[in-house]
């Protein structure tokens, strides 16, 4: 797994084995960026279930002036670090919270913070077919208060797996949906945004 543009591009990032981690395939985050394009710029980024942190570390690559990342495991927020350090991403442009993540939303949404983009991949849920997703995925979904973490115009990023199937709230505008083998993206922006991602998807 490497960086695929930007500042840091070609360098491999490293991923702990064995401890759970999923990392965004290339072709997948190579699709992604391309789609922002220069929205990335100046973008204050947060990454949810970060992982291996190659969404946010992409991110950072390519521009983006902050990326909080937030991660439950200390062992992948190491990894995170490291690779951080390994990428000569200049500092105090990313934050690390190792916290979990609905705790951490909880935390964010009450201090009034806000993104202009929102990313996450987190692990994938199990096939639901005639009956409502209870993954990770829904579950941010179903956060009420979530989409006030947006700045106008923001976009939130959210992966899940084919078998999973969401049911996108109200609150929510999908812009788009993109798929690359058993991996799913859906772009969303908060009702009531203008929807300026469809220019550039």
């Amino acid at each position: 797994m490497r960086i695929i543009g930007g500042i840091a591009a070609g360098r491999i990032l490293q991923v702990p084995k064995g401890l759970g981690v999923r990392p965004t395939p290339d072709l997948v985050k190579q699709a992604i960026f391309n789609s922002l394009g220069a929205r990335i710029l100046e973008a204050r980024v947060l990454d949810l279930f970060s992982g291996s942190g190659a969404l946010g570390l992409e991110s950072l690559s390519r521009g983006a002036s902050q990326v909080l990342s937030i991660e439950k495991s200390a062992k992948h927020a190491r990894w995170i670090q490291g690779n951080i350090r390994e990428c000569r991403i200049p500092g105090g442009r990313h934050q690390m919270k190792i916290q979990d993540v609905f705790s951490a939303l909880k935390h964010l949404i009450e201090k009034e913070t806000r993104f202009d983009l929102i990313l996450a991949d987190p692990p994938f849920g199990d096939k639901n077919i005639n009956k409502r997703s209870e993954s990770l995925s829904q579950r941010l979904l179903d956060l009420e208060d979530f989409p006030q973490l947006m700045e106008k115009g923001g976009l939130f990023l959210l992966g899940h797996t084919r078998r999973d199937t969401l049911s996108i709230p109200t609150s929510w505008h999908g812009l788009k949906t993109m798929r690359h083998g058993d991996s799913v993206f859906e772009f969303l922006e908060p009702v009531g945004t203008p929807a300026s991602i469809a220019k550039t998807c």
